[in-house]
């Protein structure tokens, strides 16, 4: 599945984010989607498209990579319904403006489904997943077996009296 967001589409709606400078509601909606994405979207390529210059990039760090591009020499909305319609699977359009939707229905050759901006809200719940014991740690860069190296310099270095402190 491929889901293509309408970034600006998405971030100037959103409560949590409509106040933000541009540079940051990019960040925030890239950082949620790399967190969320799964919960929020479902198993897929996520694609955030943006008005504007500036670089593709791979926005990674969490659970979902999530694709960045820019649409330099057009609307975000032609580079959505260009990308859409040059899919060879489903693809879901987020997206609130019903005219881009339209469009991408229209110029795919496979099926588009559309669901509304709010579906990414920052206050939008999604299905929540159980992490893996330990995940936290792995996140974090800590090397596997780091609890246990930690509890072993807190025997050897604090004394009793170090730890009810």
């Amino acid at each position: 599945m491929l889901f293509l967001v309408d970034g600006y589409n998405v971030t100037c709606r959103d409560p949590a984010t409509s106040e933000l400078a541009l540079l940051d509601q990019r960040e925030a909606l890239a950082a949620r989607l790399r967190v969320r994405g799964r919960d929020l979207l479902g198993e897929g390529r996520v694609v955030v498209v943006f008005d504007g210059a500036g670089g593709p990039g791979l926005s990674t760090g969490g659970d979902v990579p999530v694709e960045i591009v820019y649409a330099h020499q057009h609307s975000a909305d032609d580079e959505i319904v260009r990308i859409a319609s040059r899919s060879k699977g489903p693809v879901v359009v987020v997206s609130s403006d019903r005219a881009v939707a339209a469009r991408a229905r229209e110029r795919a050759t496979v099926e588009v489904e559309v669901r509304e901006s709010s579906t990414l809200f920052e206050a939008a719940r999604g299905k929540p997943r159980k992490r893996s014991r330990g995940s936290i740690a792995r996140d974090a860069g800590l090397p596997r077996g780091a609890n246990a190296i930690t509890r072993e310099l807190k025997d050897l270095w604090l004394t009793d009296e170090d730890e009810d402190a």
